[in-house]
């Protein structure tokens, strides 16, 4: 028992005797293996013929770098005013989803889930609809719910439509209440198709009836993407649009939901982008999707194709990316880049100058989404870093192909690949034979890092061992800046951690 007085966390309970007494008694129990049995078996782990027979399995993925799509689905839906994100599926399901998000973003994530259970998934999920639909209508006064479904529910065939339909003949909302959809199974794909499916079905129920007028009107629609600094990195677009005096709309924007002031009371529905906005977003001038994996197949076609709208993929990430941005939003608006961002610029490449021989020829790997994955890789290299695996499991074999492609051809890259489809477990192995001098990635990576002593460089989602990243931005000129100091501290931590004949005060 805890002394009601001296509370402590996991970190210092199970250093009591008392605890760690209790695990010895549970080895015992349980017959674990021993100290010499569990070492035996990490060092075959580290083997080369380990590592072939790693790469050899096809039926299994150990911690793959990416979740699932509803995760994904509910992300997106948190981006749009009065939006209720309502799960077609388990308790569970949800609750796992909201978990991420309140344990990376330290922030309430507001999501409902019908509850489906075993009874649903022999007669299926209608009845949970209709009456779901009613009661988080009714109690949670949402200006619109957006339903994304759950494995449960794919497996047996529920039509979201039609039950959604139903629900609307029986009164669970109004007729004209608008509850867009998207079928999100988690088996396929991953957080950034559910978060691509669920934007299009949004924006696509939102803007029907909407007329495609005759000339735009010279706003641009700004899609932020699955971000785990997504509070930082939208309001850092944000401030620059405003800079260039660029009129916007930001689509999916849940950067005040997710991070709402602390005042004594609890706003469900912080900020978001607005129905009227998503209506006007169908004749703006064009559209810039931050994070192009994020919006690649259903959100990409509906705005090229439905919409007959410019479409621009482009990562405002490192300096290369920013300036290339930049170029492209200034073209398009014909809005100058202000002396300001010229002045940013040049703080940032001063930023790079002052990093450069910390950086300059270190070996590092890096996993997460294929757009971060990549973005980050090229800015590393804008400072001689050289990427050595890349470890992306849901990217798709083109992306792959191309980027090996643009790694071959840089005389930093050229030692580095791309392995698509692979997990952490495949990292492992790969860090083991070619060692590197840091990692990037979310905190998946904690274990990989601490077993081989590198440094982690924590970029990505979702981040649990850390407070706080997700406020500032990695985009635009001032997420270089973050970058760098994350990055460069984390080499200079590990350097004084093993230094064995010098402190240097001075580096």
């Amino acid at each position: 028992m805890q002394e009601a007085l001296n509370i402590k966390d996991h970190n210092g309970l199970f250093e009591l005797e008392r605890y760690k007494e209790s695990q010895e008694a549970k080895k015992a129990f349980e017959k674990w293996p021993t100290e010499d049995e569990i070492e035996k078996v990490r060092a075959y782990t580290c083997s080369d013929e380990y590592k072939e027979k790693n790469f050899g399995r096809t039926a299994l993925t150990i911690n793959p770098a990416k979740a699932c799509q509803p995760l994904g689905a509910i992300f997106a839906a948190a981006g749009f005013d009065g939006c209720l994100p309502y799960v077609h599926g388990s308790q569970g399901c949800t609750a796992y989803f909201r978990s991420h998000f309140n344990r990376h973003f330290k922030e309430p994530f507001a999501a409902v889930s019908d509850s489906m259970t075993e009874d649903a998934a022999v007669f299926g999920g209608h009845k949970n609809m209709i009456a779901g639909l009613k009661n988080a209508y009714a109690l949670y006064k949402p200006k619109m719910i957006a339903v994304s479904s759950t494995c449960m529910a794919e497996v047996i065939g529920d039509d979201l439509n039609a039950f959604i339909k139903n629900a609307k003949k029986a009164e669970s909302v109004p007729a004209d209440f608008p509850v867009p959809f998207a079928h999100t199974p988690s088996f396929v794909g991953s957080h950034v198709t559910g978060y691509d499916n669920m934007l299009k079905g949004i924006l696509f129920q939102l803007t029907q009836g909407v007329e495609k007028a005759p000339a735009d009107n010279g706003k641009v629609n700004i899609i932020p993407g699955f971000d785990g600094f997504a509070v930082g990195n939208i309001q850092e677009i944000k401030r620059i649009l405003k800079l260039m005096g660029v009129d916007s709309i930001v689509l999916a924007d849940n950067s005040d939901v997710l991070d709402t002031p602390l005042d004594g009371t609890y706003k469900m529905y912080a900020g978001g982008t607005t129905i009227e906005e998503v209506k006007a977003a169908k004749n703006a001038r064009a559209t810039f999707a931050l994070l192009p994996d994020s919006v690649e197949k259903a959100t990409k076609t509906l705005i090229k194709d439905e919409w007959a709208q410019q479409f621009f993929a482009s990562i405002p990430l490192g300096l290369a990316g920013t300036d290339a941005w930049l170029m492209k939003l200034s073209e398009v608006t014909g809005k100058e880049i202000p002396a300001e961002l010229e002045r940013e610029r040049g703080k940032a490449l001063d930023a790079m100058t002052d990093s450069n021989y910390y950086l300059h020829g270190k070996r590092f790997a890096i996993f997460g989404d294929p757009s971060y994955a990549e973005a980050l890789t090229d800015f590393y290299m804008e400072l001689g870093a050289e990427p050595v695996h890349i470890v992306v499991t849901n990217g798709s074999k083109k992306w792959a192909k191309a980027f090996n492609k643009k790694l071959s051809e840089s005389s930093f890259g050229k030692g580095g690949k791309v392995h698509q489809g692979a997990d952490l477990w495949h990292l492992r192995s790969l860090m083991i034979s070619e060692p590197v001098d840091f990692l990037v990635g979310s905190t998946h990576g904690k274990q990989i890092a601490k077993e081989l002593d590198v440094p982690l460089i924590r970029i990505g989602f979702p981040i649990f061992d850390r407070h706080h990243l997700h406020r500032y931005p990695t985009f635009g000129y001032r997420g270089i800046i973050n970058i760098l100091t994350w990055t460069v501290n984390a080499i200079l931590d590990d350097l004084d951690r093993k230094a064995t004949f010098n402190n240097d005060f001075v580096r």
